[in-house]
């Protein structure tokens, strides 16, 4: 007598075209608890699954019509949560190998043994269970944590969270500088939310986003009848937000006029909106934000250099990702708790083989472009973990850490021990991890190469941890030994 399974059990949707062996093995399935079905077609394993989920799919490999394999493909594409283990009767590793790479979980050999197929379905349970625990997690995750945090821990993001937090609870002007996707506006939030006035309005706008008598609309207000649009008055972003903070993005690119008129409110402390005759008082904290250098611009006569003054009385610098190479993997993986969270995907990790391309790339757009990079890939990704397939074609070409050191910022230039590092692993990958050749191109002999790479860190044993014997002679001194690379 069959017992009930247990309220615990997974539901398994047994595939293959011989009637007698699918009723055969879902029975011996029901017997041991799960709750199983059966069909005999490929096609009719994605029509049941279009109308009843099921967490696994066990079917056989060689069938008319559609094959194990196929349809191990098309559950993965369509169904990424449900897993497929296929039954084989072929020897060698060579139907294994394509099941697996079409997205089979596990498989299992023909003949079947009952205990086998129990406990493929079972580790597969598990595997799924622990999915969905980390999506959970992800999410309970993502709810104690501000949507606009800084995600950091190099030394180059502690120092401006060290300086956020320094003048965050001052009323001072603050010019937040740094390159284009650097997380300028995150800074400006966390100033706002450290600071007194976390529980006031945050109000941003960009001003190379409009032009100038827009511009001073948005900012200013205006009153009824001010101009042909102006059919009620508005109170401008100065007003909106009250005691809280005004957050002036691309402040560089602002008209010459309005800059005149942004000088007065700041010195004054009031505002007039468009059209109108009264003044209002701004209690708002303003911060503004650029990724030109102003004082260039001050010279160039573009921008004005009373203004510069008044907006630049704390500067904060946001540095530049290949600045802080130490958090790449970090935002790496926090972008992919996110985004699998949020697409509802079973993504919970990073190939190694993807890992060094993140870290090999310098990311000229920045954390915006990383972000990017990495929504790209959760959304292509099939498997469990990022792999080089889902990553844009311009990273999987990037060979090596460039060495990008044409800036006039001074928190975005490197240290010499981080110039160092980066130029010997540069140098080992052009080399292919050959370290006689790497040597060479260093003017070191080979055991100088060996403590410089054990100094300057494990990664660099890594990057000559996979390559092949060098059997060149080693004219720079080296100790005799097989080069293994």
């Amino acid at each position: 007598m069959m017992t009930k399974p247990p309220a615990s059990a997974g539901t398994v949707l047994v595939v293959d075209d011989d009637v007698d062996t699918a009723e055969l093995l879902r029975a011996a399935l029901l017997k041991r608890g799960f709750d199983a079905r059966c069909v005999t077609s490929g096609h009719a394993a994605l029509d049941q699954l279009g109308r009843v989920m099921a967490d696994i799919v066990v079917t056989d490999l060689h069938m008319e019509a559609m094959s194990g394999i196929e349809l191990a493909e098309t559950i993965r594409r369509r169904y990424p949560d449900v897993l497929t283990i296929v039954i084989t009767g072929a020897l060698g590793l060579e139907p294994v190998v394509a099941a697996i790479r079409a997205g089979a979980y596990d498989y299992v050999i023909k003949p079947v043994k009952l205990d086998a197929l129990t406990l493929a379905v079972e580790r597969g349970l598990d595997h799924l269970a622990l999915k969905r625990e980390l999506i959970r997690l992800r999410a309970a995750a993502a709810k104690t944590r501000p949507p606009d945090a800084i995600v950091g821990s190099s030394p180059a993001i502690r120092g401006t969270l060290d300086m956020v937090a320094r003048v965050a609870t001052s009323d001072a002007t603050v010019l937040i500088t740094g390159e284009s996707g650097t997380g300028k506006e995150l800074v400006a939030r966390a100033l706002h939310r450290q600071s007194g006035r976390g529980d006031q309005p945050f109000v941003a706008i960009n001003c190379a986003a409009m032009p100038a008598p827009l511009l001073e609309s948005e900012l200013f207000g205006h009153v009824q009848g001010a101009f042909t649009d102006a059919k009620t008055s508005r109170p401008g972003l100065f007003l909106q937000a009250g005691r809280g903070t005004v957050f002036l993005d691309e402040i560089g690119e602002m008209p010459m006029e309005m800059q005149v008129k942004l000088l007065r409110v700041l010195q004054e402390r009031r505002v007039r909106p468009v059209g109108g005759d009264e003044e209002a008082v701004v209690e708002a904290r303003v911060v503004t934000a650029t990724n030109r250098d102003l004082e260039r611009q001050v010279a160039a006569k573009l921008f004005r250099e009373d203004l510069f003054y008044r907006i630049n009385v704390v500067q904060i610098h946001v540095p530049a990702l290949r600045a802080r190479a130490e958090d790449v993997l970090f935002l790496a993986h926090y972008f992919l708790s996110r985004l699998a969270t949020e697409m509802n995907k079973g993504v919970v990790g990073i190939s190694a083989s993807a890992a060094r391309k993140l870290l090999a790339y310098d990311w000229p757009g920045n954390v915006r472009e990383l972000e990017n990079c990495m929504e790209r890939a959760v959304a292509l990704c099939q498997l469990t973990e990022i792999t080089l397939d889902d990553l844009p074609p311009k990273l999987t070409r990037t060979s090596a850490h460039s060495l990008v050191i044409d800036t006039a910022v001074p928190g975005d230039l490197l240290t010499l021990e981080e110039l160092g590092t980066r130029y010997t692993r540069q140098v080992l990958a052009a080399s292919d991890g050959n370290k006689s050749a790497a040597a060479r191109i260093l003017g070191i002999d080979r055991r100088s190469l060996y403590r410089r790479m054990e100094t300057l860190g494990p990664d660099l044993l890594g990057a000559a941890s996979d390559c092949t014997t060098d059997a060149a002679s080693d004219p720079g001194g080296g100790d005799g030994s097989d080069d293994a690379g």
